[in-house]
């Protein structure tokens, strides 16, 4: 077998984790700081292997049914949100809870609350599933169908089709989504899209990047989880554009014979993988031959969520 060859490792930027990551992560530590373990958290965190066990190693215990969740904890739910069922068993129970679901979710969230006010039904793009899109068909207890492709589109029957409006999952391919709007609109044409479209500035620009970095590479290498629909939508983009891609959630998970005879390698991460996995990935490529790094030039983000009241630092 040909040896592998790599020589050159280009950094796409932007990589790596998102406000949201950001926010939701600090929430755990702060009120691990402040309250002391265990605290409880609700599904993971953000979904990364690395971050999860990290938080574990503190006093993090995930959980998934809040019947797992002793009297009078402290609760934290996860960056993706939760629906209203949660919302109402966990005041029920009693805990202590520090809401950690990324804001631009939340912005949907209300979204649905308020159309639905106005009477209307929702279409809502995404995969089945998800945390995401459990959390934000639950805002609602009927009127909401989730559509998955086009085909999708054309079954899917609602009840109001002059009173109609489409959200999706905010951590979606950006094309993908695009072509399942339309044919949204081709079927409802008078369907209300969002004043601003739910996917994130952070999938967005990494989808952009990648859309830079891939035709300029020989090998595209995504740093995230099996679990995170942004990383692998990052590994679809790459070999959509026609350059073979590779998942990895640790450096260990990376394959000599991926290189063989492709001497530059892309690099970039999903919104929820550290930038200690990249690290440890361009490490594992020096050790395959890559003789220098070089980072791309990208949007810089300066995107900053404020923390929940009683997790604030006085």
């Amino acid at each position: 077998m040909a040896q592998p060859q790599v020589e050159e490792i280009l950094l796409a930027e932007p990589r790596g984790f998102c406000a949201g990551v950001d926010r939701a992560i600090e929430i755990v530590e702060r009120a691990l700081a402040k309250f002391g373990a265990p605290i409880y958290v609700r599904h993971e965190i953000v979904h990364n292997t690395y971050v999860v066990n990290d938080l574990k190693a503190k006093g993090a215990i995930f959980i998934e049914d809040l019947a797992d969740v002793p009297p009078g904890a402290t609760l934290v739910f996860s960056a993706h949100g939760v629906s209203k069922a949660v919302r109402v068993e966990a005041a029920q129970r009693g805990f202590s809870v520090f809401d950690a679901t990324c804001p631009l979710v939340t912005k949907v969230h209300v979204e649905v609350a308020k159309l639905h006010k106005e009477g209307y039904e929702f279409i809502m793009i995404g995969h089945k599933g998800h945390p995401e899109v459990e959390g934000t068909m639950g805002q609602l207890t009927e009127g909401i169908y989730l559509v998955e492709d086009v085909a999708d589109v054309e079954r899917v029957q609602v009840q109001r089709p002059d009173k109609l409006a489409v959200v999706t999952q905010t951590t979606l391919s950006v094309d993908d989504a695009a072509e399942i709007l339309a044919a949204v609109k081709r079927r409802f044409p008078q369907v209300r899209e969002p004043k601003k479209q739910d996917i994130c500035y952070a999938t967005q620009n990494r989808q952009d990047a990648v859309k830079v970095l891939a035709p300029q590479v020989d090998v595209v290498i995504v740093v995230g989880s099996p679990t995170s629909s942004n990383s692998n939508r990052l590994r679809e983009l790459a070999e959509r554009l026609g350059t073979p891609g590779y998942m990895v959630d640790s450096p260990e998970d990376l394959r000599p014979e991926w290189f063989s005879n492709r001497a530059r390698v892309g690099l970039t991460a999903g919104a929820s993988a550290p930038d200690i996995l990249v690290q440890q990935v361009i490490g594992r490529l020096k050790s395959l031959g890559a003789l220098s790094v070089r980072k791309m030039s990208g949007v810089e983000e300066t995107v900053h969520f404020p923390l929940p009241k009683g997790l604030r630092l006085e």
